[in-house]
């Protein structure tokens, strides 16, 4: 498998595209059923609008929403089984599509059995009088709280979240052979869920562990508010998610300050120096792109931007159908924007078929100038609502010029060399 960087990545959820009960509420909806083998419908419309890496929510047997595993040698019996997974990892390798797991390896589900060990054990030591703690090799921590309550590290403060004790070596034996064993499976790459929340040095144990039987792994780390450079360089990922360059394309395009932008891509640039940064205008945690900005116009130059600068691009699915969608907090403020597909693309609706050919003719754009994985920008016009930019070769020896204009209908222009624009952009191409 060539340079994961390189690739453009279709992020899907596979519990809500597959139609899987999220929040299962009877053994009957946990019952065995290869829903995953949907995903296989859908690997040539993935490929005809030029992204050539699928990447995948969790998968492994979880409580409810797969970032509560169970178990991470199984997958969720919701999505199918071993034979299931396999199937698909076949299909995508003979479409030369790169395959990428959601690693959750912060926390897992208060199922999982070896936290229910642990904390019946604790609970014994409390009835016992012995004091409550964790040994150097448990997995969890347990604390007894002021009203004599028993208490557990968890993620965010979410009770059925309990966190690893990432110290323990144990853990780093089961995160690297969990890693591993999806690996020889065919698995190529590696989003880590929550991954700053996790110390640098847990992953800088692990990954070269990974690394050393695997020596093209790739990693990608989930990363909000963080300093990147520093992150990639002390935990030895690959790359993080550019959160700050997500919020500064929507957000300069809702509010018509290409200011914000500029002053982004200046940052953007400096972290290209030392990794390559993961970019997307929407995954399965936020609002939806077409909800942010609230015009289609304005869409499609979302849609160039993170097709013009450097990283290495990511489309969450239903964005490139210009889907709507407004996450809210609390039980099921996700759902919105974790849908579910039909079995084919020949049952899906027509709408937004407009951004799928937008998005196809900039991912072959992009994918037949590889350059632009690591290319810097330049801008040429910055004003609140105009705004441009030459893209450049890291070596100088390609260009393109990117012009945004929101007045008066959102359009955009991408140009190599002089002459007719390489491609014109307005909402209804």
């Amino acid at each position: 498998m060539d340079d994961c960087s390189k690739r453009v990545w279709w992020q899907v959820y596979p519990l809500g595209f597959c139609g899987a009960p999220v929040r299962p509420q009877s053994d009957a909806q946990r019952q065995r059923k290869p829903r995953l083998e949907r995903l296989i419908n859908w690997l040539d419309y993935m490929k005809g609008m030029g992204c050539n890496g699928l990447l995948l929510g969790p998968v492994f047997d979880s409580d409810t929403h797969g970032y509560d595993t169970i178990d991470f040698y199984r997958i969720d019996p919701r999505l199918g089984d071993d034979e299931t997974f396999g199937r698909l990892v076949e299909a995508c390798h003979e479409r030369d599509i790169a395959l990428m797991l959601d690693g959750v390896f912060n926390h897992v589900g208060r199922n999982f059995p070896e936290f229910q060990r642990e904390l019946n054990e604790a609970q014994d030591k409390m009835k016992a009088g012995k004091p409550v703690g964790h040994d150097s090799d448990d997995m969890f921590s347990f604390s007894v709280m002021q009203d004599g309550t028993l208490d557990y590290a968890k993620f965010e403060g979410h009770a059925i979240l309990p966190a690893f004790n990432h110290d323990a070596p144990r853990v780093a034996d089961l995160v690297t052979d969990v890693m591993t064993h999806w690996m020889r499976r065919g698995v190529d790459a590696w989003r880590l869920d929550a991954a700053t929340t996790v110390p640098t040095s847990f992953w800088a144990t692990v990954l070269p562990r990974v690394r050393r039987e695997i020596p093209d792994a790739w990693f990608m780390g989930e990363a909000i508010q963080s300093d990147y450079p520093q992150f990639v360089h002390d935990s030895t990922v690959d790359t993080v998610t550019q959160y700050e360059l997500w919020k500064a394309i929507w957000s300069s395009l809702k509010d018509g300050n290409f200011f914000e932008l500029d002053w982004c891509l200046k940052r953007h640039d400096a972290f290209l120096e030392t990794f390559i940064p993961q970019t997307f205008i929407g995954n399965h945690d936020v609002t939806r792109i077409a909800s942010q900005v609230n015009d289609e116009g304005k869409l499609a130059l979302a849609a160039v931007i993170l097709f013009t600068v450097g990283g290495t691009p990511s489309v969450y699915y239903g964005d490139e159908r210009a889907m709507t969608g407004e996450k809210t907090e609390g039980v099921g403020g996700d759902d919105i924007v974790r849908p579910e597909y039909p079995e084919t693309p020949e049952n899906l609706s027509d709408d937004g078929k407009w951004m799928y050919r937008l998005i196809g003719q900039l991912a072959s754009m992009r994918r037949s100038r590889p350059w632009l994985t690591d290319a810097t920008t330049e801008p040429t016009l910055l004003e609140n609502r105009h705004y441009a930019y030459d893209v450049t070769a890291r070596d100088g020896s390609a260009k393109l010029h990117v012009d945004l204009n929101l007045d008066a209908t959102p359009h955009a222009d991408i140009y190599e060399g002089g002459g007719a624009p390489l491609l014109h952009v307005e909402h209804h191409i």
